[in-house]
Order: structure tokens, then sequence, then C-alpha cells
């Protein structure tokens, strides 16, 4: 494999509340090899200006060479469909 392929993910950890999706893709990112930036949204006003600058409607969110693959769920789907090819 080439270079470390980079990732930058989004997601919410909140002191009441940290969510089990944004673990779920940072540990499917580290499986696959990827450096990650983790980037934690540590308060509700935090989280709601993120998805409303991006235009989505939930955390985690996942870019791969800027392009924003979406949640943990579509995480799963494409890191699936690229070691596939």
């Amino acid at each position: 494999m080439p270079d470390t392929r980079q990732a930058t993910l989004y997601r919410m950890v909140l002191p009441e509340h940290t969510c089990p999706f944004g673990v779920r893709a940072k540990a499917l990112l580290d499986e696959s090899g990827f450096e990650v930036e983790d980037n934690t949204l540590e308060t509700r006003e935090a989280v709601d200006a993120f998805k409303a600058e991006h235009g989505v409607m939930t955390t985690p969110q996942v870019f791969i060479d800027g392009e924003r693959i979406g949640g943990s769920d579509d995480l799963e789907q494409y890191l699936a469909r690229n070691r596939e090819g």
C-alpha cells in the first residue's frame, strides 16, 4: 500500500454522552489503516453548528480525500467496496 491514507472524522463526545457510532467509525478507520484526524464535537452547540455547516442530519461524519463519505454505516459500505476492488 502506498503512503498512509488520510481520513477526517467528526464525532460527538459530550460530557454525558459519547456517540457509539462515532466510536465505531474511528475503530473502522483505524482497522483499515487510515491516519485519522479525530475531531470531537464536545458541546451540543458544536454538534448543531457542524450539522448546519455541512448540511447533514447526524454525526459522525467521515471525509476521505476531501470527499464526505457519511456516517458509520456509509463508511462501512465504502470500505467494503474499496476492499473488493
